[in-house]
């Protein structure tokens, strides 16, 4: 089956931390990370589904567009995400972890295509990748 990738930019801020451990296992964990810091993250969605014969596409791109920028850019860009989306306040914002967010937010709303992988790139050199629950 075919797939297309879109990818989509966001900057946002985090800090890693446990709050039951003291501020010298937090740093042996989390090195500088324990300082709030951010990143310029890239994110690629990557879906799968059939060719439309009348288009030739598998997606119409802007539908892809508008749930992807509705249902995470707008909510991620340009914040502290541990702060400011809910599901992070008991969970570290790692890059493990915003990619099950993402999938969850946005593969429910997809119409016609099957989200297929999902790679979000944190830095050069990180990146996480999932491919949905239970795969």
């Amino acid at each position: 089956m075919p797939s297309i990738t879109k990818s989509f930019k966001f900057s946002a801020a985090h800090q890693y931390g446990n709050p039951s451990w003291s501020e010298e296992k937090n740093r042996e964990m989390f090195g500088d990370d324990v300082r709030l810091h951010g990143h310029d993250y890239i994110l690629e969605v990557t879906v799968k589904g059939d060719v439309d014969p009348a288009t030739g596409f598998v997606v119409n791109l802007r539908e892809l567009m508008d749930v992807v920028n509705k249902r995470v850019i707008t909510l991620l860009d340009h914040s502290t995400i541990e702060k400011d989306v809910h599901w992070f306040r008991e969970k570290q914002p790692s890059a493990e972890n915003l990619v099950v967010w993402i999938w969850n937010q946005i593969g429910p709303e997809l119409k016609g295509v099957a989200l297929h992988r999902l790679r979000l790139r944190e830095t050069d050199t990180i990146y996480a990748e999932y491919f949905g629950p239970d795969k």
